[in-house]
């Protein structure tokens, strides 16, 4: 079975990652971290982490297999991430001490929820 099947019942605790929008269990982000994120933003092992760098409120998902070849991972900003199911839209606000720890590990921070202008991107 594939690791990114969700059995029925288990999608309430589906979470979607507000800096690179990936979306995975709650038990997975403990278990393995983020696997785009991870170097940064250390959600393995931390329930705390984790309710405060992921969001259980997202729109749309989309499958990527093969995010480097793929115009649709472009166009949302995904192709340099691992293959996996990602959110349209993540709802949240990473606080300013998340955003510092982003941004100083080489990564240009743009929010998940729509709220960044075309200036931004």
């Amino acid at each position: 079975m594939s690791l990114n099947f969700v059995p029925p019942g288990q999608q309430r605790s589906l979470r979607a990652c507000m800096v690179c929008s990936i979306v995975m269990l709650q038990a997975r982000f403990m278990r393995e971290g983020c696997p785009n994120c991870e170097h940064f933003l250390r959600l393995q092992g931390s329930l705390d982490a984790i309710q405060e760098c992921t969001s259980q409120v997202y729109e749309g998902l989309i499958t990527l297999a093969q995010p480097k070849e793929s115009w649709v991972a472009k166009w949302q900003r995904l192709d340099t991430y691992q293959p996996g199911v990602y959110a349209v839209k993540v709802i949240g606000q990473l606080n300013d001490d998340v955003i510092q720890n982003v941004e100083d590990a080489g990564v240009r921070y743009i929010p998940r929820d729509g709220s960044a202008s075309n200036d931004d991107t």
